[in-house]
């Protein structure tokens, strides 16, 4: 996969009004379809805080906007984007969270932590599974659909090496993704955050 990071969370705060925290939105809360990708809440909308997150989610195969590449960081704004693409609002902030709570679609999912893996470990504890497929479905960057390249017609960028095979290229920002080293570490961390399954 291409080795370019997501992008970097930002700083703003998680506030909290100091209502019972017993009655916030939480990543107990699990999604009520299960199939991936299609299902209502398997379509997503993160929060500027979590773009880290966003490329991972992508990168298991998720429909996942972030608030960044739409331009949209007003509250009011985020929660009339999530309602109107029907999407699941992933946010860390407490007071969205809370005030989304009550807007038509599915409930938010509110993320404590601040570290990546441990955001992703709350995920997969709200029942989303965090796997990779060995058909890499969405763009790490932009989110757009991916489409596998034709090796013997199509010309390579500079950066993608001469010895990746097969190849993909983004629909919408024509970048170009492979399962390299990259793809091999983020396995490891989503191996690493993900609880075993029991054996039956």
């Amino acid at each position: 996969m291409s080795d370019r990071d997501g992008p970097e969370e930002g700083d703003r705060p998680n506030p909290s009004d100091g209502s019972d925290p017993s009655d916030e939105p939480n990543a107990s809360d699990g999604p009520n379809a299960s199939d991936r990708p299609g299902a209502p809440h398997d379509r997503l909308l993160l929060d500027a805080m979590l773009g880290k997150l966003a490329t991972y989610l992508r990168m298991c195969g998720y429909d996942t906007a972030f608030a960044l590449d739409r331009e949209v960081a007003a509250d009011d704004r985020l929660r009339r984007l999530a309602a109107d693409e029907h999407r699941r609002l992933v946010t860390r902030d407490v007071a969205l969270a809370r005030r989304a709570r009550g807007d038509e679609g599915p409930r938010p999912l509110l993320l404590e932590p601040h570290a990546v893996t441990d955001q992703l470990a709350q995920v997969a504890a709200a029942g989303y599974e965090l796997t990779l497929s060995t058909r890499p479905a969405r763009c790490g960057a932009c989110n757009g659909r991916l489409a596998r390249v034709d090796d013997a017609d199509a010309t390579r960028p500079a950066y993608v090496p001469d010895d990746q095979s097969p190849t993909w290229r983004c629909e919408d920002c024509q970048q170009w993704f492979w399962t390299g080293s990259h793809w091999d570490r983020v396995a490891d961390t989503l191996a690493d955050v993900t609880p075993d399954t029991p054996d039956p």
